[in-house]
């Protein structure tokens, strides 16, 4: 069943609660982190570590037990293909990775094609928190993400930090 997205805020706005966006590490990541994962289309354990623990630090121990070559195999794949389906839950084969971290793979590995999933983006779209994520919510989420991206002209970053934002500041 597709999802029914709706902006809980103007779309004029996006650029507005984007700029209030302040997350510890997010310009490592944005600045330094993902222009070297673009580059060599792959992550390294050290890169790993830096993106699962910014998103979600509490699984660190489980993500502790992935290795480097399976890091590396798994995150090629992962960046190089165009599916989206294998894009996405191939990355969740490595322990401790959900759905919004293999989110936060892709989002910083495939510049402005994929957005971050979690329950404050998908709050700020009138979608409740899910009890669980697959492949349909995922793909549903961000094709609506990409259409909206392109139609109001702001990047995937800055549509991810306004979704953010927005939640982090009005859902109680």
């Amino acid at each position: 069943m597709q999802q029914k997205f709706e902006l809980r805020f103007n779309k004029k706005d996006i650029s507005f609660w984007a700029s209030r966006y302040d997350y510890k590490g997010d310009n490592i990541i944005c600045n330094v982190l993902a222009p070297k994962i673009q580059k060599q289309k792959y992550l390294t354990k050290d890169d790993f570590m830096l993106l699962c623990r910014w998103k979600s630090p509490r699984p660190t121990k489980q993500y502790e037990k992935n290795d480097d070559y399976f890091i590396k195999e798994v995150t090629s794949i992962a960046l190089s293909t165009t599916d989206p389906k294998l894009s996405i839950e191939i990355l969740t084969l490595l322990n401790g990775v959900s759905w919004p971290v293999a989110s936060v793979m892709l989002h910083f590995g495939k510049i402005n094609e994929y957005p971050i999933i979690d329950y404050r983006a998908l709050w700020s779209l009138n979608i409740d928190k899910p009890s669980f994520y697959n492949f349909e919510l995922w793909n549903d989420y961000s094709n609506y993400c990409k259409r909206l991206s392109a139609e109001c002209n702001v990047s995937m970053r800055d549509l991810d930090r306004a979704l953010w934002q927005y939640s982090k500041e009005k859902q109680k």
